[in-house]
C-alpha cells in the first residue's frame, strides 16, 4: 500500500531534504532509516518539495509504498521513536496507489522570516534571518505585488536550477510587520531553486532603500540571474503547506508557534 506523511523539521542542521553520499545528513536519509526500522524493509520517500540546507519545513508531505501491514498510529509513533530531535512526523494515512507527493501538489505556500532590530536574538539564531539595518515593509510588499501572476522567473532561480521552464505563477505574496518580525508569505502553484530566497534578498535590498520600488520588476524582466539581487539566508525559511485535490484528504499542518506572533 502507499502511506502518506505529514513532516516537520528544523532544516539547521541537514544539508537539505535530498539524500546524498553516505556520511551527509538529510531529512530523507534520517526519515528513510526510521520508516525502514518500522516496516522491516528499505524504503524510499517522494516528497511535495526538495527543501535546501538551512530551510525548514512545517507542513512537508511524503509517500512511500510498503507491504508492511501498519496502523497509521504506529508508522508515526514508531518512526518518530527512530528519528531525532529534529524531525517529526505529524501523522500518516493510508492513500491511493495514484497518489504522489510531488506531481499531484496543485500549490505550495512558503514563510520568510526577517528579525529586523539593532540586536541579533539568542532564541531566533536559525529561525529567523537578522538584519540590523531598518526596513520598510510596505515599501516590500508593494514591489513584491509586481511579481504575483504567472511569469518566467529565471532571473529569480538559482543558476544550477533543473526545472525545465522557468514559468511559475505566484496566486499572492504579502510582506508584513509585526513589531520587529516582517514576514515574507508566497503562495504559488511551483517554486523554482532558491527562488524564495532571491525574492528575498531583492526585496530586502528595496527595503533597505538601496534600490528603487520597481526594481522587482526590473529584475523580473530581465530574466537573467546574473543581474539580479543576492541570495538571501536559507534561516527563517519555512516549508509552510502543500495543497492537494480534496478527495485526498490531506490533513492541513499544525502552525508552528513561532507563527502565532505573526497571525495576530
Amino acid at each position: 500500500m502507499r502511506i502518506a506523511l505529514g513532516i516537520e523539521y528544523d532544516g539547521s542542521g541537514f544539508k537539505g531534504w535530498q539524500l546524498q553520499r553516505p556520511g551527509v545528513r538529510t531529512v530523507q536519509g534520517e526519515l528513510e532509516a526510521a520508516l525502514a526500522k518500522v516496516a522491516a524493509h528499505p524504503v524510499r520517500l517522494s516528497c511535495a518539495g526538495r527543501t535546501d540546507t538551512g530551510v525548514h519545513a512545517i507542513g512537508q508531505v511524503a509517500h512511500f509504498d510498503t507491504a508492511a501491514a501498519r496502523e497509521p498510529r504506529n508508522w508515526v509513533l514508531g518512526c518518530n521513536v527512530n528519528l531525532p530531535p529534529d524531525i517529526a512526523v505529524h501523522w500518516a494515512r493510508p492513500v491511493a496507489d495514484d497518489f504522489h507527493a510531488r506531481f499531484l501538489a496543485q500549490a505550495r505556500s512558503y514563510r520568510y522570516l526577517i528579525l529586523n532590530r539593532p540586536t541579533r536574538s539568542a532564541l531566533l539564531t536559525g529561525r529567523a534571518t537578522w538584519v540590523h539595518r531598518p526596513l520598510d515593509a510596505d515599501v516590500m510588499h508593494l514591489a513584491g505585488e509586481a511579481l504575483v501572476g504567472t511569469h518566467d522567473f529565471s532571473s529569480y532561480r538559482a543558476l544550477g536550477c533543473q526545472a525545465k521552464s522557468p514559468v511559475r505563477t505566484l496566486h499572492s505574496l504579502s510582506v508584513k510587520r509585526h513589531d520587529d518580525m516582517i514576514e515574507l508569505r508566497v503562495h504559488a502553484n511551483a517554486f523554482l531553486h532558491h527562488m524564495i530566497r532571491n525574492i528575498a534578498g531583492v526585496l530586502m535590498a528595496i527595503g533597505r532603500g538601496e534600490r528603487p520600488p520597481n526594481w522587482a520588476a526590473e529584475v523580473l524582466a530581465l530574466r537573467d540571474r546574473t543581474l539580479g539581487g543576492v541570495t538571501a539566508p536559507p534561516d527563517g525559511l519555512y516549508f509552510e503547506r502543500v495543497w492537494y485535490p480534496e478527495e485526498h484528504a490531506i490533513p492541513v499542518p499544525p502552525m508552528f508557534p513561532l507563527f502565532y506572533a505573526t497571525d495576530r
